[in-house]
């Protein structure tokens, strides 16, 4: 290696799960500063993950104020939030400390992530999401349609609705395991239709579930194939669970994920509900939107560049 060679340390956790090997990988790198926009963006292609996220440290007094910057890749673009990224984030910047809270600033702004310990049990981190804003419902069969399934694969009973905690997630119930399991989506097809309503991804759910403690069984697939976990979609689908009387106010359930790639994972979601006047907007009935669950440190690396 030559002397100029810069070496960035970095950390791989597994996201929403107390096992290595499960859950969502999620690169940290953990001192971004120097590195351009384009380099951390081919940073993230190298690792090849659903995210990777940089931290780019600051004086103590600029992160007790605003929180610790930290931005967010994909394999393709940079992302203003992202549920396991978060987390995981969190845990990293957290390490041993014992910390209560690590607040993060992201491009969406901040964001609380805050932390339980029980004896004998995993620490369990918990992200208080920004305030859910509701867009349109969407027709069934137009949906169908646009990806590819048979419309009598969806759950009749429920909408199936756009939502966003910082990135915008159409949230598709389909009405049985069975259905979800065989999911094949025309991607690009869905990515059209989604480009024209304001989603950024389907977020397909089922109220029947493997783990008889679950609430939901989520699959989520995109451009880099299938995703293990998504925190974002999984706050979207619990302000929609709240509205849509499929969870209680406040009732922390489980959104089990990823069973199908063999990385299954397990998310925590709850959110409050705001006793308001009829006249206002229903957006404004969900708030206090959190996700939770557990992570896990499996690999430390260091990247020459």
């Amino acid at each position: 290696m030559g002397k100029t060679t810069r070496r960035l340390a970095m950390a791989q956790w597994d996201v929403f799960s107390a096992k290595p090997l499960e859950g969502n990988s999620l690169a940290v790198f953990f001192d971004g500063r120097g590195l351009s926009d384009a380099e951390m963006q081919l940073i993230a292609k190298e690792m090849n993950l659903s995210e990777t996220t940089f931290i780019c440290p600051r004086d103590p007094e600029t992160e007790r104020e605003r929180g610790v910057r930290v931005r967010i890749f994909t394999v393709q673009e940079e992302l203003p939030f992202a549920g396991h990224p978060t987390l995981g984030t969190a845990f990293a910047l957290r390490g041993d400390s014992g910390a209560k809270e690590i607040i993060l600033e992201l491009n969406v702004g901040k964001v609380p992530v805050r932390f339980e310990e029980t004896p004998g049990q995993a620490a369990f981190g918990e992200m208080t999401q920004i305030d859910p804003v509701f867009g349109m419902q969407h027709d069934r069969e137009t949906i169908a349609q646009a990806t590819g399934l048979n419309l009598e694969d969806f759950d009749a009973s429920l909408p199936i609705e756009t939502i966003s905690t910082g990135v915008p997630f159409t949230v598709a119930p389909l009405k049985s395991l069975a259905a979800i399991q065989k999911l094949r989506v025309d991607v690009n097809r869905a990515g059209d239709y989604l480009e024209k309503t304001g989603g950024k991804f389907l977020y397909f759910v089922a109220r029947q579930t493997v783990d008889p403690a679950a609430r939901l069984h989520a699959r989520m697939l995109f451009y880099n194939g299938e995703d293990p976990a998504t925190g974002s979609a999984a706050g979207c689908a619990a302000a929609w669970m709240v509205a849509h009387g499929v969870a209680e106010p406040d009732e922390r359930v489980l959104i089990e994920q990823g069973i199908e790639m063999q990385r299954p994972s397990r998310i925590f979601v709850r959110a409050s509900s705001k006793k308001t006047q009829e006249k206002i907007q229903r957006d404004n009935r969900i708030v206090n939107v959190r996700v939770g669950g557990n992570a896990i440190e499996v690999m430390r690396a260091e990247v020459f560049l």
